[in-house]
């Protein structure tokens, strides 16, 4: 444990009271990268979801944090940098009695095990417990189905909940804890809000506690454009985007142009495609920017693959701008502060066709057939569910084909738009 763990604590701490996104030992994988989304924004500092997980104790990591990172953690917590963080935090000096407590730790620890021992002995001598407060999961009846088609979309949640004996009843939408809906135990319906379309999980919780969950896919009608506004988006529908190509109309990109802080529109398909396992196809793609000016100068661009258990992304930018690149692999992450993504940075001012070739869980990115990065995962993302083009500023897209290795399976995602069954 290195010398300022508390304060680092504290500062955690402080954090997640902040983000009230709920305990921070039930954070998985997708929260720590929107914080690092989050962090990235408000202090201009990328600290990796890796680089969090450590922080936090997620990852088994030996060494204290940088000065960098406990800077860009202050910041983020409201401070000027560290130094100011710890001028204005105490922490108390172990007591006498605590001291007293550490030096005999071992013999309290052999006390407590030999309770326990006695407590497990007197209450199996007892017989089991009483299953009556026991949930039995099959009795519980939690479905959903989405009441439109496109977006934005409520779902209906039916349920049976008469079976539950709680008053903390709760449907988490999906990976985020505060994104919940209050339940009563008679309540036979409820109704949740999605704004963006995507492959979701979601969760009834009682007590705190995953009791049942499936998977819900919000769907769009062929292509859908967003500008990316937060907590709600504007919405361009798929025929004033789409002319055999990918582009928004020059309204849009005036208005884009017209915002003060960076900003991100996004081209979405997310539908039930021919099963493309998501470890194994090729994306063809041929991209470009069409807005630089301004927060815009790097030129970013992000091709996003949605699988049913994960998703891919990959960043692109001007050479100069490779340093704040990044790459997602489903459980594995690399950012350009700490890894060489420089052969990502392409000049996108003139359209540029990328490949994306995954082959058992091994990603290869070509740009105009040059192989530029490599990189493997572990986890699968499960079958492909849905394709996104982002970009910072704007941009347009004039080919996406999705095919299986042996080729057989071929999507044209522009041809003729791609429309929903």
């Amino acid at each position: 444990m290195y010398s300022e763990h508390q304060l680092v604590k504290k500062c955690l701490l402080r954090i997640e009271e902040t983000l009230e996104w709920g305990p921070s030992d039930a954070w998985h994988n997708d929260v720590f990268i929107e914080l690092s989304e989050r962090i990235q924004q408000q202090t201009k500092v990328l600290l990796s979801p890796v680089t969090l997980k450590r922080v936090w104790g997620r990852i088994h990591y030996q060494s204290a944090p940088s000065i960098t990172t406990l800077n860009t953690l202050a910041q983020f917590a409201g401070f000027e940098n560290w130094r100011d963080f710890k001028g204005k935090t105490s922490i108390k000096k172990t007591s006498r009695v605590s001291k007293m407590i550490g030096a005999n730790l071992g013999v309290i620890m052999l006390s407590a095990s030999v309770m326990t021992v006695i407590f497990i002995s007197f209450f199996s001598l007892k017989g089991p417990m009483d299953d009556s407060d026991q949930i039995d999961v099959s009795k519980i009846v939690f479905e959903s189905r989405p009441i439109a088609k496109g977006l934005p979309n409520s779902v209906i949640f039916n349920l049976d909940l008469a079976y539950i004996k709680s008053d903390s009843i709760h449907i988490q939408q999906y990976w985020d804890p505060t994104k919940t809906i209050d339940l009563n135990p008679d309540q036979t319906q409820a109704t949740g809000q999605y704004y963006f379309p995507g492959y979701f999980r979601a969760k009834l919780l009682v007590d705190g506690n995953v009791i049942k969950q499936h998977d819900l896919f919000i769907k769009t009608e062929g292509w859908l454009g967003t500008l990316d506004y937060r907590p709600i988006p504007k919405y361009v529908e798929s025929g004033a985007i789409y002319d055999g190509k990918l582009s928004f109309p020059s309204n849009i990109v005036t208005e884009i142009a017209d915002v003060e802080e960076p900003f991100s529109s996004t081209f979405h398909m997310v539908k039930d495609f021919d099963p493309i396992p998501g470890d194994n196809f090729v994306l063809q793609s041929t991209i470009q920017n069409t807005y630089r000016d301004k927060w815009a100068v790097c030129q970013k661009a992000y091709i996003i693959i949605l699988g049913t258990k994960g998703a891919m992304v990959v960043s692109f930018s001007i050479p100069g701008c490779a340093s704040d690149l990044y790459v997602m692999l489903n459980d594995t992450y690399l950012n350009g502060k700490e890894t060489d993504l420089s052969g990502l940075g392409v000049d996108l001012t003139q359209a540029k066709d990328i490949k994306l070739y995954v082959k058992n869980k091994q990603l290869n990115v070509f740009v105009e057939g040059e192989q530029l990065f490599s990189g493997s995962y572990n986890e699968s993302i499960g079958r492909i569910a849905g394709i996104r083009y982002r970009f910072l500023g704007a941009g347009e897209v004039s080919q996406s084909t999705l095919s299986d290795l042996k080729g057989e399976t071929v999507i044209d995602f522009l041809e003729e738009n791609t429309s929903i069954e």
